[in-house]
């Protein structure tokens, strides 16, 4: 019989997905030769090797590959054993893995976990933010137990539940304020500022202005802020989502405006593995996230369709008229 141990599939399961046994045994709160060793003994008791050596970084052999899936899906059910036993609890208590994407988290985040945190105060909240991607592999590998993203994701083996709508604001300079808003036509021919590739964010603002691929000049940027912050300078124009109006415009000289109707949105929600045994709990999870993204919402709300002064959350005043001094 082979006498693999759960520690051991979990060393393994590290090395196959950081590629670095450095950083496997970092992760795994081991020595890189401990790490090595009980490696070693996996592949005497398999009687086969799992990985390449001497190759610069990991490179998993056939037998390596086969066994880093079936390490990830045993792993992932010996975790959910835990969950099978916090379901029989009368109350939501314990670690609760959340993933969030880099969109929300900045905005919504403090709300959430004060709501969950009040509702749910046995909740130990762990917060995890990353691209969707990234959150999916580790809700798949059983290293979150729910995420927040943009929907709809169309993954079979997920349950989506949609949290609230919200709509996408246009972001110019301020000099530009009274100019007419640009529908989707005008918008392709301008200088648009998007978030670099992997954010659904900018698969969106494509979409919207029916764009396959930004213009050759287009300057890509990994946050919202740094975004705003090169409207601001003159560099071009951009879209954000509404949540994130009132941090990120109160820094940089912009000018924000709605488009008109049908305005572009996106639908955020959680999602979740659909054999978790925390599926009741995970629902109780998302009305209580809801709750809290409403009234964000609505105590945030900043005005739109003028220019924001740089440094202030207030609307640039119109210089008075001589005969008004």
């Amino acid at each position: 019989m082979i006498n693999v141990t759960l520690r051991q599939l979990r060393y393994f399961e590290a090395l196959a997905r950081l590629g670095h046994f450095g950083r496997a045994a970092d992760s795994c709160a081991i020595s890189q030769p401990a790490l090595s060793m009980q490696i070693k003994e996996m592949e005497e008791e398999l009687g086969g090797a799992l990985l390449e050596r001497g190759a610069r970084q990991v490179v998993l052999t056939g037998l390596g590959t086969e066994l880093a899936t079936r390490a990830r899906a045993i792993l992932c059910a010996v975790d959910e054993l835990g969950d099978v036993a916090r379901v029989s609890r009368d109350r939501l208590a314990g670690a609760l893995r959340i993933g969030m994407i880099p969109t929300v988290a900045p905005y919504l985040l403090p709300a959430i976990i004060h709501s969950l945190s009040t509702a749910h105060p046995e909740l130990d909240i762990r917060v995890r933010e990353a691209l969707t991607s990234t959150l999916l592999q580790e809700l798949g590998d059983g290293r979150l137990d729910t995420a927040i993203v943009a929907l709809p994701l169309s993954e079979r083996t997920l349950t989506e539940v949609s949290l609230f709508k919200e709509n996408f604001l246009f972001v110019r300079p301020s000099a530009d304020a009274d100019q007419p808003v640009p529908d989707p036509d005008r918008l392709r021919q301008m200088r648009l500022l998007l978030l670099e590739e992997g954010h659904c964010f900018r698969d969106q603002a494509l979409a919207f202005c029916h764009m396959h691929n930004p213009r050759a000049d287009a300057l890509d940027a990994s946050s919202l802020s740094t975004l705003v912050q090169m409207v601001g300078a003159g560099i071009g124009v951009t879209l954000i989502p509404e949540m994130a109006l009132a941090v990120e415009s109160r820094a940089a000289p912009v000018a924000v405006a709605r488009f008109p109707n049908p305005q572009p949105c996106r639908t955020i929600g959680m999602v979740w593995r659909k054999t978790t045994p925390l599926a009741a709990q995970l629902l109780q999870v998302a009305a209580t996230v809801r709750q809290a993204a409403t009234r964000a919402s609505s105590n945030s709300k900043a005005p739109v369709g003028k220019s924001t002064a740089a440094g202030h959350g207030r609307t640039a005043r119109k210089p008075r008229k001589a005969s008004e001094k």
